[in-house]
């Protein structure tokens, strides 16, 4: 009866430790065969697609592999301390893992996908520039919207579709982070989420935070161009426009795609290789090898010409 007692213990104490530590169960898919088609269903993370039927990013991401990723996120020197959390990032994420978002190809694939959205995640959150303790690549997700908006983003080009609301404020805020009603009011409409009136849910629910910058990686500034996951997982083929652009399949055109020429076309600068250099290092943290970001050519975008270049009105006749 004692032996019994102390495994009971022991079992309590084991589960206790599982949901202290934030860990989510694993879930045994359900099966159905639709018009030939076999479909999955693994309940709260991922819906009756033929995605779920292999690897869900629960598979292969767990909780203490977010915790080092950004294991600096709630030092009492972050501006968002107890933000960000893995529950939330994967809630945002199964609503897109039918779609392919972790979920494109075999293990190694999707867990490169997932380094390098969390990469750009990383670099654009962080406030590690300037501090030491952990290494400049440990503070992403520091920040959860920008601290000191110049102003409040409003164009009133788009006042017949997206006009600005009375009294809010369209200033940087997100995972990936979004600026200007037109952005707030498109993203919204495809979440099914009114950012247009209350753009700061994006700053107060990290589960929206995440879904925010999930939808930039999986979808195209526009139509006719790639989307980041696209380019990243090999869904994309390029045109001879592309190739004469030096835009090829890789980490460096999910650059091209979120940044443009405020980045990209400008050789090896320092902002294009802070966000390579977090993407590598998370590379490293999920147990993979640098050598899987590719070379040289389909990691950076120094040399690519941007697929949106900024216009510069032509200057006035002297």
């Amino acid at each position: 009866m004692a032996v019994n007692c102390s495994l009971l213990v022991i079992l309590a104490l084991v589960v206790m430790a599982s949901v202290v530590s934030g860990d989510e169960p694993s879930i045994k898919p359900k099966v159905k065969i639709v018009k030939g088609k076999k479909l999955c269903d693994r309940g709260w993370e991922c819906t009756w697609s033929s995605y779920c039927c292999n690897l869900t990013i629960t598979d292969y991401f767990e909780t203490y592999q977010f915790e080092n990723l950004f294991s600096k996120r709630n030092s009492p020197v972050a501006h968002a301390v107890g933000f960000w959390d893995f529950h939330s990032f994967i809630l945002a994420a199964a609503q897109f893992e039918p779609l392919g978002f972790g979920t494109t190809g075999d293990k190694k694939m999707q867990m490169k996908e997932i380094a390098a959205f969390l990469g750009h995640v990383g670099s654009k959150t962080s406030c590690g520039d300037g501090v030491v303790t952990g290494g400049p690549l440990a503070w992403g997700l520091c920040f959860n919207k920008e601290m000191s908006p110049s102003q409040d983003y409003c164009d009133d080009y788009f006042k017949l579709t997206y006009p600005c609301a009375p009294g809010a404020q369209y200033y940087g805020r997100g995972a990936l982070p979004i600026f200007w009603n037109y952005n707030y009011g498109k993203i919204g409409d495809a979440l099914k989420i009114d950012l247009l009136h209350h753009p700061e849910y994006v700053e107060q629910n990290a589960t929206i935070a995440f879904q925010t910058a999930i939808w930039k990686w999986m979808n195209p500034v526009k139509k006719s161009q790639p989307s980041p996951h696209d380019v990243f997982v090999g869904n994309w083929k390029p045109t001879k426009n592309d190739t004469l652009s030096k835009r090829v399949p890789g980490f460096g055109t999910t650059m091209n795609i979120l940044y443009g020429d405020s980045i990209c076309g400008k050789g090896d600068i320092d902002p294009m290789n802070n966000i390579i250099s977090h993407y590598l290092y998370y590379l490293d943290l999920m147990g993979l090898s640098r050598d899987e970001a590719g070379t040289h050519e389909t990691l950076s975008c120094a040399e690519q010409i941007p697929f949106n270049p900024t216009y510069v009105a032509p200057a006035a006749a002297s």
